[in-house]
Parts: structure tokens; C-alpha cells; sequence
């Protein structure tokens, strides 16, 4: 198959790429869906012709150690780690950093969170439920990436996302899918009020975010973050809302 110029490739044009200029130069958010093949295509062609300072992906820190494990692979992309690894993969720098939680400064945003919402004893419990599991999934990503740091092939404990389009279908075929994923899931998400534990959640995730792409900021000229599709308003407002 022949691919389209970057220029015209539907996969990295329209809505899923926002540059936003700071103080002292620029912080791009890559918005992504999980494991799907335009995704992947998007992140790996931006970084290929932009090459920044820092790469910050949507991963816990604990966790960047097995998806760097997964990024060191000869086919490309990568078989494991969906868009994330494939972004390790092609980025040049080694400044790469997770920005999401659990941390302890997420879990210290989360316990704010909860106080200033002054939130009910149902909901605090599923938030702490929540972390709980966040933290566990992490804590087996990093088990996971240290046990196989010397082996010659990691396997994968993420179970892999099936889509109806596949990298070797033509671009627009893989664009429109990708975009079917974002409307589907805006369409649950507006028609469904999000339970208070998960608004609560995905509330602190984004300011947890936000806050550390503007401190990476001080200490990197350009800064390429990719981060999940349904995070890509919410973190633009922030940061704008911050005047970076």
C-alpha cells in the first residue's frame, strides 16, 4: 500500500494535534485512541518530523520502564504498547517522562480533590477503589518491565485492542474508524451522566496532567505529549486557562 504525504494523510490532520506556545516554546498534545492504527501512524510521523526536548506520554512513571522495554523493538511500530510505545520508538531523545497517575503528588491531588468536593462517603469509597486498582495495574507494569529487562522478548500483559481497520488499509479507511471510536465514545459520554467517582477521577487526572507539562515546560523549549483523545479539551483549557 502507498502512503498518502503527511501533508494530506487524514490521519494526522484535523482535530487530534493542538500546539500551544508557552514562555519558553511550545507543548503539542497528540490526542489518541488506544492501540489504533491511525493513532500509532499519528504520533510516529509527527515525532519523526518534529523531533522535541522532552517526550511526556499518558503513562504512570512506574510503569515508563516496560513500554521503553516494548519501544525497543525491529519491527515498527512496535508489536507491544499500542501509540505510546510507538512514540518512545520514534522520538529521538531519551527525555521521556510519564505524566500520569498514580504518584504521590496524583494521590495528594486526588485527596484535595475529594475534601474541596466535600464528596459523599459512596463516592470517596469507589475513588479510593479506583486508585486502589490504578495503583495495582501500575505496580504489575513495573514488576513486569523489570522481570523482563534482560530477556530478548518481553511478551505483553495488555490485553490488545481489535478494531475494524488495520494498519494495512488505505488512510482514510483507518481515519474514519478512529474517528467512529472518538464519536461513539462522546456520544456514551453525553448521553450518560459519568458517576461522581469517575468525574472525580478524570478531573484530578487532567489537572494532574496539565500541572506536569507546565513544569516541564520551565526546563524544556518543546515538549510532544500524547495523551488519550477524551483528555485533549480538557488539557488544552487548562493550559491555556494558565497562560503556560
Amino acid at each position: 500500500m502507498t502512503e498518502k504525504t503527511t501533508a494530506t494523510d487524514p490521519r494526522v490532520t484535523g482535530d487530534h494535534i493542538r500546539e500551544l506556545e508557552t514562555q519558553t516554546g511550545r507543548i503539542t498534545l497528540i490526542g489518541v485512541v488506544h492501540d489504533h492504527p491511525a493513532s500509532k501512524y499519528r504520533v510516529r510521523s509527527y515525532l519523526t518530523m518534529n523531533q522535541p526536548d522532552l517526550l511526556a506520554v499518558e503513562l504512570p512513571p512506574l510503569a515508563l520502564s516496560l513500554f521503553r522495554r516494548y519501544a525497543d523493538d525491529t519491527q515498527t511500530p512496535p508489536a507491544y504498547g499500542g501509540e505510546m510505545s510507538s512514540a518512545i520508538q520514534a522520538a529521538e531523545t531519551t527525555n521521556v517522562v510519564g505524566i500520569d497517575g498514580p504518584s504521590c503528588r496524583f494521590v495528594y491531588r486526588l485527596l484535595r480533590q475529594l475534601h474541596e468536593d466535600r464528596t459523599s462517603v459512596g463516592t470517596t469509597r469507589n475513588v479510593l477503589g479506583n486508585l486502589f486498582s490504578m495503583s495495582k495495574t501500575t505496580l504489575r507494569y513495573a514488576t513486569y518491565g523489570l522481570l523482563t529487562s534482560q530477556t530478548a522478548d518481553s511478551g505483553s500483559i495488555e490485553n490488545q485492542i481489535s478494531y475494524e481497520t488495520t494498519a494495512d488499509d488505505d488512510p482514510t479507511v483507518q481515519a474514519a474508524d478512529e474517528m467512529r471510536q472518538i464519536q461513539r465514545a462522546q456520544a456514551v459520554m453525553n448521553a450518560l451522566e459519568p458517576p461522581r467517582a469517575a468525574h472525580v477521577r478524570d478531573v484530578t487526572r487532567d489537572e494532574h496532567m496539565a500541572a506536569r507539562l507546565m513544569s516541564l515546560s520551565k526546563d524544556a523549549e518543546s515538549i510532544v505529549a500524547v495523551v488519550g483523545h477524551g483528555h485533549l479539551d480538557a488539557l488544552t483549557d487548562r493550559l491555556q486557562r494558565e497562560r503556560l
